[in-house]
C-alpha cells in the first residue's frame, strides 16, 4: 500500500473542504448542535468504518468531533485515508 508524499497529500487535499495535514494524518473537526446528533453521525461513520475495514481516531465532547485518519500498517496516509475523508464529507454533507 503506497503512502503519500506530504506534496501528494496537500495536492489530494485541495479537493477537501476543512481537512488538514499534520503530524503524517489527516486531521478535521465538526461541531454540531448537540450531544445527540453528534453521536448519531458518529454512529453511521461507525458503520461506514466497519464497511472499509478502516477505522478513525476520533475524540468527542458534547457538540464536538474530531477525527484523524491515517493507514497505521502503512505508516501514512493512503488511498484508504482519502476514502473515508470522502465517505465522511458526504455523510455530514
Amino acid at each position: 500500500m503506497k503512502t503519500y508524499t506530504e506534496q501528494e497529500v496537500l495536492e489530494k487535499l485541495s479537493d477537501f473542504e476543512g481537512w488538514e495535514f499534520n503530524e503524517n494524518a489527516l486531521h478535521t473537526a465538526f461541531e454540531f448542535e448537540n450531544f445527540k446528533e453528534t453521536f448519531t453521525i458518529m454512529t453511521r461513520i461507525a458503520f461506514e468504518a466497519e464497511r472499509l475495514g478502516h477505522h478513525p481516531d476520533w475524540a468527542n465532547v458534547y457538540n464536538k468531533l474530531h477525527i484523524t485518519l491515517s493507514t497505521h500498517e502503512a505508516g501514512g496516509v493512503t488511498d484508504k485515508d482519502f476514502e473515508f475523508a470522502k465517505v465522511i464529507d458526504q455523510l455530514i454533507g
